[in-house]
């Protein structure tokens, strides 16, 4: 749930990259933070294992100006791909007032996405949050490599109904980040109107 203090006339939401371990959360972040105006970002925060992987979050505060007379901040997190970190995975979702999932479209991560689509969704579960009721948005990153799943064959598996709007990306040059971010945003605004 977005924090909104009307003394101060502040909003704060809360934004959560998830996916599987080396999928593009972290570079979609980082990507973020070296364009955004330093006027308009916090510092980045990034915890990481000695195999560079976020051990716990990466936080990235976004201040998008007024809106309504409240100015308006997105604070951008993203969950451990490992799943054996799952208690941060779910800690991190307390609060969440949007999801990108980010899936990295090699053949081989398949299997990967899925089980950490379910395990999101298990999660949520845990704070009687539903997809249906949060905005949710999804990234099928790595769209340059060669050997990737077809933007069809992952839409079945991960977006069956074609539901939840959906972006292919390439996170290291920066293809679909803000495009996708710029989506979650867009829907995370419209709840809180």
């Amino acid at each position: 749930m977005a924090l909104i203090n009307y003394a101060s006339r502040e909003i704060n939401a809360k934004i959560v990259y998830y996916g599987p371990g080396l999928g593009g959360k972290t570079t979609n972040i980082k990507y973020i933070y070296t364009k955004l105006n330093p006027s308009i970002k916090g510092k980045l925060i990034s915890l990481a294992t000695e195999l560079d992987r976020t051990l716990f979050f990466d936080f990235l505060p976004v201040d998008l100006g007024t809106i309504r007379g409240f100015k308006t901040r997105f604070h951008l997190y993203t969950v451990p791909g490992q799943v054996f970190y799952n208690a941060s995975r779910k800690l991190i979702l307390r609060g969440v007032d949007g999801i990108i999932f980010v899936a990295d479209s090699q053949i081989e991560r398949f299997d990967e996405n899925i089980g950490s689509l379910d395990n999101m969704m298990d999660n949520l579960k845990t704070y009687n949050l539903f997809l249906e009721k949060i905005p949710f948005v999804i990234q099928y990153n790595k769209r340059d490599l060669p050997n990737i799943t077809s933007v069809d064959e992952l839409q079945k598996i991960m977006n069956s109904q074609n539901t939840h709007p959906y972006f292919e990306a390439v996170a290291t040059q920066g293809i679909g980040v803000f495009e996708t971010l710029k989506e979650v945003c867009k829907h995370v605004l419209k709840n809180l109107a």
